[in-house]
């Protein structure tokens, strides 16, 4: 293990650790850039389609 940073009075500074889930930075950046690909991929299908690609 690493030695804790100390300040001038000799208390640790604490260190943040990442949380094993939740909201990333990462994650939600991904998230966001399949869901722009889905949605070019849908509108994609659809005007290939010529029509909805839920069609009631």
């Amino acid at each position: 293990m690493t030695e804790p940073v100390l300040t001038e009075l000799g208390t640790p500074i604490p260190q943040r650790r990442l949380p094993r889930f939740g909201f990333h930075t990462h994650t939600e950046r991904l998230n966001g850039r399949l869901a722009m690909l889905g949605f070019i991929a849908l509108v994609a299908v659809e005007w290939k389609l010529g029509h909805g690609l839920l069609v009631w």
